[in-house]
């Protein structure tokens, strides 16, 4: 093996546990994956997986970093950096991210996050201060920015930007629980959604 081979193979080892990781916690949950699995699937030994994540919580932390906090943070930047519109940005970005978490790894996470989190009150720190709490800080700022440039009127979407989020954790639920006995367009759903909300808050709402 040549070099360069083997430096490429070392400096993709961290992203190929933590894919194998993923895939671990989404099978078995949080408590009963066990970091020897992890390893297996990953094709590395214990001991050299521990010198990249010293702990558990630290493989699961390195998960979410790896498959959701890129997402907001590129969210976050998208409405910081915004040109367009605030509608254009709430049937654009945000509904093409809200359509992409029910059917991606993504929803695994949730699904741990609800059934394992209050036992494990750090990860659920963590997912807030790097998911949930920045995510629903750029909602905040988006609706403000419509509301200043006249756009939308004051509603109770400023104080509560969670109501723009609750249909895609529904729709994650879905996917998760009923899928299999009724199926749900959950791209449909959102797009409905998403319209509604701006019926209710556009100064120019009878306006497309």
């Amino acid at each position: 093996m040549s070099e360069v081979r083997f430096r490429r193979r070392k400096e993709d080892r961290p992203s190929e546990i933590t894919h194998a990781a993923m895939q671990a916690f989404a099978e078995n949950g949080y408590e009963a994956t066990r970091v020897d699995d992890v390893a297996r699937r990953a094709g590395v030994s214990k001991g050299l997986l521990y010198l990249y994540f010293k702990t558990k919580e630290e493989l699961f932390k390195a998960v979410i970093k790896s498959f959701v906090q890129p997402r907001v943070q590129a969210l976050t930047r998208s409405i910081e950096h915004n040109e367009a519109s605030a509608t254009e940005f709430l049937r654009g970005p945000f509904l093409e991210l809200a359509k992409e978490i029910p059917r991606s790894p993504i929803r695994h996470l949730v699904r741990l996050m609800i059934s394992e989190g209050p036992k494990h009150p750090d990860l659920t720190r963590y997912y807030w201060d790097n998911v949930a709490g920045p995510g629903i800080a750029a909602l905040t700022r988006l609706f403000e920015q419509g509301v200043a440039g006249g756009e939308f009127r004051a509603s109770a979407m400023n104080r509560f930007p969670q109501l723009l989020v609750s249909p895609v954790l529904f729709s994650t639920l879905w996917q998760l629980i009923f899928e299999a006995h009724e199926h749900l367009d959950t791209d449909a759903l959102l797009e409905s959604h998403i319209e509604l909300v701006l019926d209710a808050i556009r100064i120019d709402g009878d306006q497309k």
